[in-house]
């Protein structure tokens, strides 16, 4: 695997290196020693599987506080989708921050969420499904979002979300100023 750094701080897109053949190919999605080397989470308690639909469906931007905050791991597996990470973590050099690519059924890449990011994607491909590992059980008392359009993140989609769920419509803007900061150093 390669693991390609971003401008957030511990999110990495990861490609897997195929070993190709007149068959076709392999190639590993997770090894447990290589992301050790890289300083991965290598502990994954859940695995999730989300289907949608519709083209331009925005689901995130999502986040669990501690102590059930979780790393994830996402790959597209059906379709094609624009993955997001925006870094919560009032103490990183890349606060405020996020980083966007296409995770697609074609390219095969993954995105890898450190614990303190938001985590959000918008579907570009109808019927596309989205597999993604979890290092921590889901907790919906400790579940937490924000508005993919808050001007503090400042996300570039590359399209215009135009289907979303109440829940992700009503997520509160970030509070950048002090007592936003001094609020997410107390939960994350």
């Amino acid at each position: 695997m390669i693991f390609h750094e971003t401008p957030v701080r511990g999110a990495f897109l990861i490609e897997p290196q195929k070993r190709e053949d007149e068959r076709g190919f392999f190639a590993r999605v997770f090894c447990e020693r290589e992301f050790a080397a890289a300083g991965l989470e290598t502990r994954f308690v859940q695995a999730n599987n989300s289907l949608t639909g519709r083209r331009l469906t925005l689901r995130g931007m999502h986040y669990q506080l501690p102590p059930a905050a979780e790393v994830k791991l996402v790959r597209c597996v059906g379709g094609a989708l624009y993955d997001v990470v925006v870094d919560l973590r009032p103490d990183s050099p890349s606060f405020g921050r996020w980083f966007g690519a296409e995770l697609s059924a074609a390219n095969r890449l993954m995105m890898y969420v450190p614990r303190g990011c938001a985590h959000g994607f918008v579907t570009l491909a109808e019927d596309t499904e989205a597999l993604y590992l979890v290092s921590a059980f889901y907790a919906p008392e400790q579940e937490r979002g924000l508005r993919y359009d808050d001007p503090w993140m400042g996300i570039e989609w590359p399209v215009a979300p135009q289907d979303l769920s109440a829940k992700d419509a009503g997520w509160p803007a970030f509070d950048a100023g002090f007592h936003g900061i001094e609020r997410m150093r107390g939960l994350l």
